[in-house]
């Protein structure tokens, strides 16, 4: 039988690269696609590492056209996508007084981090349902914490994730009849390049007790939890929201 394939946006760093290494090591054949050219020296390094089956595709998460011709690709090369993970986004433009919020920057955020990611669900969806089941088939909506908590300085960010919250959960319920398992995973303070700029701040921050398990969490905690998740393991609990944040989200007195 031919390997599950699972389309992982932004896997060639981060987070992303966090879990296309911890589903390559169970087994499945990866797509990453992302933004940067394939000479890119974090792609390159991604794909060097990667089992030699893996392939990068280059792609623009803002541009909602070219969503069919980005799987149209990956099936001619690889065939159907079983498994997709929605990681790649973008950070707030600029970190201020939310009431210097601009019409620009939200639509901006929007565009990338919620619309570039449901567009490519749907589109991976349809495409799930026009074939025969094979795989277990799913897809997961990678967040952050910043879904439920709000951070006024990026109040852009939050409701970009907030809304890519909701779209799993719509998805979740649209797919379940048809045995597609959707799932979201939030993210806590995660030690990638996209918090370098705040490692300082955040470091103080946790050995003050801001995060219960007292340390930064790493790419590889996501993947851990995104392997079941990906092999059925996880199936009847579709729908789920999973924190993996070591326990900055739980509610505390």
């Amino acid at each position: 039988m031919t390997a599950p394939l699972a389309l992982v946006t932004g896997g060639q760093q981060g987070i992303g690269l966090g879990i296309a290494r911890a589903l390559a090591a169970k087994g499945f054949r990866l797509a990453i696609a992302s933004l940067p050219g394939p000479d890119d020296g974090a792609v390159s390094a991604a794909m060097a590492e990667l089992d030699a089956e893996a392939r990068y595709y280059r792609h623009d998460l803002a541009d909602l056209g070219a969503i069919p011709a980005l799987l149209d690709r990956i099936e001619a090369a690889q065939g159907p996508v079983d498994t997709l993970v929605l990681n790649a986004g973008v950070a707030a433009r600029v970190r201020g007084d939310m009431l210097d919020l601009t019409p620009e920057n939200l639509d901006w955020i929007l565009r990338i981090n919620l619309s570039g990611g449901l567009f490519l669900a749907q589109e991976v969806a349809r495409r799930m349902l026009a074939r025969s089941v094979g795989a277990y088939r799913s897809i997961t909506f990678v967040t952050s914490v910043s879904a439920r908590m709000a951070s006024p300085e990026r109040a852009d960010y939050c409701i970009s994730k907030a809304a890519a919250s909701m779209a799993a959960q719509a998805l979740a319920l649209r797919l379940a009849p048809h045995g597609i398992g959707v799932f979201e995973l939030r993210p806590g303070i995660i030690e990638t390049g996209m918090t370098e700029a705040v490692k300082d701040k955040y470091t103080a921050r946790i050995a003050d007790g801001l995060v219960p398990e007292n340390r930064w969490g790493q790419p590889a905690d996501i993947g851990a939890v995104m392997v079941p998740i990906a092999t059925g393991e996880m199936r009847f609990a579709t729908g789920a929201v999973i924190p993996v944040d070591g326990g900055l989200s739980i509610a505390r007195l």
